[in-house]
């Protein structure tokens, strides 16, 4: 194999999984080849190479193809690394033509072509994150169907790919003549199914452009499985509907640690290949199916379970109970993460006519009489009916590792010791055999046992580690009922004028354009690039009420509310705990210089970065770095808006109303709550409502076409940001109205003139603002004596000598 195609088709990518190695959002990754404390090698997919920034490293000064990148890695010469590279492409040398190769080497071929281009394509990369998906993670191609055209087109290639399905004649080239293609399964992000020998012998092809017809298209003569056929030694395997939800189950590590996983293809999609893969599992104890909450779903469930339960009927079956309506994929890419957790948790058992609840006498994890007791941190106790497992000095603190030292005792008192990490599968699987052996026990039995304690160590170690979840913060799948309602309200017209009466439901008087304006900043926690408000006013006049009345309509799993913040605080966070989340400060005024930088940080660049020290296991210290991640929304209350001038350009300044009438408003609302009048419970019904609303809207890309128009006041405070956060105001109204926008080729929504218009009437009062010499607190003051002197001296007297 030529080195050209050995670079052609072996990814950058395929090398760094190779190796355990995952670049983050930015390229980045802590380079392996000099003790490096950030990430300093920087990895462009566009070039298939690498390059190092740091004046310690031994490749300083050279960018890095694979073959120079698996040089440096194995400490190999070029010949011996180029030999590496031809293994890890697995392809067949190119001596042998194309039309003679086989099947499963073509595919494994465009299979790494269509890898590298996701790196290219925008439109990929936004859908795959749109799915939950990580492409770092995981094996994901995308086909733009250009692979046969310009530089790339070979007559070899193309009849081999005729031969495989991925091209078909179709009518003539207008411009250059001769035949024409038409490629198969083009703009679709690309799967890659494998044979019982891990060869690409198939390919499951998912439209990014189509989401409502035609959206899936397999090979013709479609064989192997995904993500791949099942380990010899699985014991649990987990069953999804589709391709898709099993690349989300396959990039968690709690599921990789315990289960299999196999996606069937579709409602009908068990195929002979599925059935005869799980048959051939010896040690296979447990089926979990994992098919969408829909009708389609759950009787697919019932089929199959009975299906299997005749094939294997000493195999357990279980379900994820899965919402109405809902599929793993949309749970997985709208809800946290603990989402997945907490349905494996809350998997209900299936029986089938051959099966009765009272004969299951291998109980799972889940339901095991088996449990740690950790009265004594320090000798951490777990008993079955094979042996006592003792775990001395308690279990490590690195999440990547669960080194222990393990004292396994026979019921009759012998006993052995061993230290070992059990994570490593090789470790478990050779203590088990060396103690079976030397205490009389049984293998098969002394192995299970090792899997639950581990299970129990994982749970042991995460109770102690994190703190115990807030009620408040759980995340809430929205039932079949809650989502209609909301979309029904979304897709009704003049949203923004309903939107602004419900939220005079809930309790906010008054107001009635600055409450619109806060909740729509509020609701940008969900974009790329949130929007952040300054609540002005004098003591005493509403505004932290206010503040808390729009918060209230966020849901809670995303909200942080502060009254009061130290110096050091903000930057002690768990790294995502604020990514896409509100935050809140009742008082700004209090921060420290400190706070408020951070503050700012969080506001700005969406990240907050600090050197810190850090004490290893051994007890040794040494530097490392903290990092915190956004991006926030937020909304911050204060008396001296004028004070903040860093803050000024960042922020919308919205001041309260101080006027008589709405201290009116106020005065009656109240007395109206204490006699009985206003019910709470009707308040809480539509904060639950908006509340829905916001879990609803998906965080859609948008394109304004008008943006090149639009001209704000020059006199503006800081105009460069200003327009900046206008045209993102102007996205968030479009965001709003998702359900009544028309996207583009690319799945983007596209602002209307209607969005602009009612993004500049929303704003008016927050431009003008920013244009007035005085703050909103004086200018209210100043319009009020205004009209006060009109009264008492009429038209004539010369307002105009002291007033501009």
């Amino acid at each position: 194999m030529e080195i050209s195609e050995i670079k052609q088709r072996l990814g950058l990518s395929q090398v760094l999984q190779h190796y355990g190695l995952k670049p983050d959002k930015s390229h980045r990754l802590h380079c392996p080849f000099h003790d490096d404390t950030t990430p300093s090698l920087q990895v462009y997919y566009k070039t298939q190479t690498c390059y190092c920034f740091s004046s310690n490293c031994r490749t300083h000064g050279k960018a890095l193809d694979v073959i120079d990148f698996v040089m440096y890695k194995e400490g190999f010469s070029k010949g011996e690394a180029i030999r590496r590279c031809q293994e890890l492409a697995g392809g067949v040398p190119a001596a042998v033509p194309l039309s003679a190769q086989p099947r499963t080497a073509i595919l494994g071929r465009m299979f790494t072509y269509f890898k590298n281009a996701v790196h290219n394509s925008k439109p990929a990369q936004d859908y795959i994150q749109s799915r939950g998906l990580d492409a770092t993670q995981l094996e994901i191609g995308y086909n733009s169907g250009q692979f046969h055209h310009g530089q790339r087109k070979d007559a070899a290639l193309i009849t081999a790919c005729e031969q495989a399905g991925l091209l078909a004649a179709w009518g003539t080239n207008t411009r250059e003549g001769g035949q024409a293609y038409k490629a198969f399964g083009r703009n679709c992000i690309v799967f890659a199914l494998r044979n019982a020998q891990h060869q690409v012998s198939g390919l499951y092809f998912r439209s990014i452009i189509n989401d409502s017809d035609q959206r899936h298209f397999y090979l013709k003569d479609r064989s192997g499985l995904y993500p791949c056929y099942p380990a010899a030694a699985t014991q649990r395997l987990i069953l999804t509907e589709s391709v898709i939800d099993a690349a989300v189950l396959a990039q968690h590590s709690f599921v990789t640690r315990q289960y299999s996983v196999l996606a069937c293809y579709g409602t009908n999609g068990l195929t002979p290949e599925h059935r005869g893969a799980i048959a051939a599992l010896p040690h296979l104890t447990e089926i979990i199916f994992a098919f969408d909450g829909d009708d389609a779903g759950k009787a697919a469930t019932a089929k199959y379970s009975t299906v299997l339960g005749e094939q294997l009927p000493h195999v357990q079956q279980s379900f994820l109970p899965i919402p109405e309506g809902e599929d793993l994929a949309g749970l997985a890419a709208g809800h946290e993460p603990d989402v997945l957790e907490h349905l494996f948790t809350e998997r209900k058992p299936l029986f089938t006519s051959s099966e009765k609840p009272v004969e299951r006498t291998s109980p799972s994890p889940q339901t095991s009489s088996s449990t740690l007791d950790s009265a004594d941190p320090y000798k951490l106790r777990y008993t079955t009916a094979t042996a006592i497992y003792t775990v001395q000095g308690g279990v490590s603190k690195a999440p990547d590792s669960m080194k222990v030292t393990l004292v396994i005792e026979h019921p009759c008192g012998s006993k052995r010791r061993n230290k070992l990490d059990l994570y490593e599968d090789k470790q478990v699987e050779r203590l088990a055999r060396e103690v079976a052996t030397a205490l009389g026990l049984d293998e098969v039995q002394v192995a299970d046992d090792l899997r639950h304690l581990t299970d129990a160590l994982d749970a042991y170690r995460d109770s102690q580690r994190q703190p115990k979840p807030d009620p408040a913060t759980n995340v809430y799948p929205l039932t079949v009922a809650e989502r209609s309602e909301a979309e029904t309200f979304l897709k009704a017209p003049a949203l923004v004028q309903r939107l602004g009466e419900l939220l005079g439901k809930t309790g906010i008087i008054g107001e009635e354009q600055h409450r619109i304006f806060l909740l729509l900043i509020a609701i940008s926690h969900k974009m790329p690039q949130p929007l952040h408000a300054l609540i002005q006013g004098s003591s005493g006049s509403g505004k932290t009420r206010l503040l808390r009345q729009i918060s209230d309509c966020m849901p809670p799993e995303k909200v942080t509310r502060l009254t009061r913040v130290s110096d050091k605080v903000l930057y002690n966070y768990p790294e995502t705990y604020f990514e896409n989340r509100l935050l809140c400060l009742e008082d700004i005024d209090g921060l420290g210089e400190e706070a408020e930088f951070a503050f700012r940080e969080l506001q700005s660049n969406g990240e907050l970065n600090s050197a810190t020290s850090i004490k290893l296991e051994d007890g040794r210290i040494t530097s490392g770095q903290k990092t915190v991640r956004g991006p926030i929304a937020s909304l911050a209350c204060t008396t001296r808006g004028e004070l903040y001038e860093d803050n000024m350009s960042r922020v919308f300044l919205v001041a309260v109303d101080e006027s008589a009438e709405q201290t009116q408003r106020i005065l009656t609302y109240q007395n109206s709550v204490a006699a009985g009048i206003v019910r709470k419970t009707e308040e809480a019904q539509s904060q639950a409502l908006i509340r829905n609303l916001v879990r609803t809207l998906m965080p859609l890309p948008v394109i304004n076409p008008y943006a090149g128009r639009l001209q704000l006041p020059p006199a503006a405070h800081k105009i460069r940001r200003l327009n900046d956060l206008f045209l993102s105001f102007v996205k968030m109204v479009t965001l709003l109205h998702q359900y009544q926008r028309e996207k583009d080729d690319e799945g983007r929504l596209l602002t209307t003139v209607s969005d602009l218009a009612t993004a500049i009437d929303i704003l008016f009062d927050s431009i003008v603002l920013k244009v007035d010499e005085l703050d909103g607190s004086l200018r209210q003051f100043f319009e009020q004596l205004k009209q006060y002197l009109e009264k008492q001296h009429g038209t004539e007297h010369p307002r105009h000598l002291y007033f501009a």
